[in-house]
């Protein structure tokens, strides 16, 4: 759930519940509060009848005893009130087992606006005894409306007695329940509070302490990752996605600079087997074209064979070429051999003209053959064999280099082999009979030249020969 879905869910059903709570107790206050009004508005009513029928007769009283013709519209004023209050009378409710009281107080209020109304209608026409009698009359009547109205009180008191009392027990049950319904809506809340500040603060505080960690330095540290979809799940992948860049690339540097190492340590032991090796190159031409003016061929070709060698090894080693250039090299370095060995070494070479496209580093297949040389056929009188065998497959390119020399054990070859994850060789050649660029260094730059997509056999016994067996990814200039 995402930090937008949390909140539109936790904030509204906040609101929901605390907007119910309210509810509910304003509804239970309402209930008490209409019952209340209730009892209230009929003692009310019968107080106010009884104030208008009082206040109808101290009209009365004054026109008559006075003859003030001021009066008369008071007189008529309350008694339109009184009527109107009559009227509200029918509505109410009969109170108690029996509805005679409030049926006798409906029919004495009657008797009293037909007195009223009597009175004023023969008011001119009467004589003061006439009138005084009717008015003692009204009196009466007016003064049993007062006490059927408190009476009328008393039962309304005694029949709402017990409704009070419920009433007041009910606002008591109101007002415990409003306070454990606020306790436990207060809990509810901190409760999802907590929550969703849990889901949204706690992850972004295990990736800020992975971030300062990785700040130290410490690049192994990954961002806890959570099943949810949320934005902090997702920022967290993202963090662990861009360690994982970081970390990539700094192994590709780290590559990239052992293989400048390499280069460099190649060059330098190059250089260091080198003695002026410009004025080498001069000197050999030199000497290879004043062998061909005296006749003397074979050392002329000798002469051209040493110069393309040296030239070549002149190249920047950190270039890669394509395999025809490292099989001519080659070549050269042969037919030097051939001049030095004669007939005591044979050489064959089985090339496929498909795979000499593919690129490898340079000086790959020179420093193998030169170690097939001295370490595993130099010694031998006679029946010394060197092969180079050179294939196109559908994986790619494979190589042999073949002797039937020496041979090495079973813990050498494997030692070379281990080679290619090591810093430095732990196996070298003799001293001074090879140029320096070693079998370590050829695995170490095949290693990191084809991103360790390179396969590297050794198959030799002592006694039985060496094959060095490269099987290579196809790559072309591009």
């Amino acid at each position: 759930m995402t930090i937008r879905k949390k909140l539109f869910t936790v904030i509204p059903l906040l609101v929901l519940l605390l907007s119910s709570v309210s509810f509910f107790l304003f509804e239970s206050g309402k209930t008490v509060q209409e019952s209340y009004h209730l009892m209230m508005n009929r003692i009310l009513l019968y107080k106010e009848v009884s104030y208008e029928v009082g206040e109808n007769m101290r009209s009365m009283n004054r026109y008559i005893m006075q003859m003030d013709a001021e009066s008369m519209p008071e007189v008529i004023k309350h008694l339109n009130n009184v009527k109107m209050l009559r009227g509200e009378l029918d509505s109410l409710a009969t109170i108690g087992p029996s509805d005679l009281p409030l049926v006798n107080y409906r029919n004495i209020i009657d008797t009293f606006i037909e007195q009223a109304e009597a009175m004023i209608a023969r008011i001119d026409d009467q004589d003061s005894g006439t009138m005084a009698g009717q008015y003692i009359e009204a009196e009466r009547t007016e003064r049993f409306i007062r006490e059927e109205a408190q009476a009328l009180v008393d039962l309304e008191l005694e029949q709402y007695k017990p409704i009070y009392q419920e009433m007041m027990y009910t606002s008591e049950r109101l007002n415990t329940l409003g306070i454990l319904l606020v306790i436990t809506m207060g809990a509810l809340s901190i409760l999802l509070a907590l929550w969703l500040s849990k889901s949204i603060t706690e992850p972004i505080r295990r990736l800020v302490v992975t971030a300062k960690q990785i700040s130290k330095g410490r690049m192994d540290m990954k961002a806890p990752e959570s099943d949810s979809h949320d934005e902090i799940s997702i920022l967290c992948r993202a963090f662990n996605g861009m360690i994982d860049n970081i970390q990539r690339l700094m192994a590709e540097n780290m590559d990239s600079l052992e293989k400048d190492r390499l280069v460099k340590e190649l060059e330098l032991k190059t250089l260091q087997s080198q003695i002026n090796p410009h004025f080498l190159f001069n000197t050999l031409n030199s000497i290879s074209k004043l062998a061909y003016i005296e006749g003397a061929a074979r050392t002329s070709d000798l002469a051209v064979s040493v110069s393309r060698l040296l030239r070549y090894n002149l190249q920047k080693l950190d270039q890669a070429v394509p395999l025809r250039e490292e099989v001519e090299h080659v070549t050269e370095y042969i037919n030097i051999q051939k001049a030095r060995f004669r007939d005591r070494i044979e050489f064959v070479m089985d090339i496929d003209e498909r795979a000499l496209d593919c690129m490898i580093p340079c000086l790959t297949l020179q420093p193998i053959l030169e170690n097939a040389f001295v370490h595993g056929i130099e010694q031998m009188e006679a029946g010394a064999m060197l092969k180079l065998g050179i294939k196109y497959t559908e994986e790619g390119v494979e190589i042999e280099i073949r002797d039937n020399g020496v041979g090495m054990s079973e813990e050498t070859a494997n030692m070379l082999l281990q080679s290619i994850r090591e810093e430095s060789p732990r196996y070298g050649g003799r001293k001074g009979q090879s140029t320096g660029l070693g079998t370590h260094n050829v695995f170490k730059r095949l290693h990191l030249f084809f991103d360790g997509q390179e396969r590297i056999e050794i198959d030799s016994a002592e006694g039985a020969g060496t094959a060095v067996l490269f099987t290579l990814p196809f790559r072309t200039a591009v």
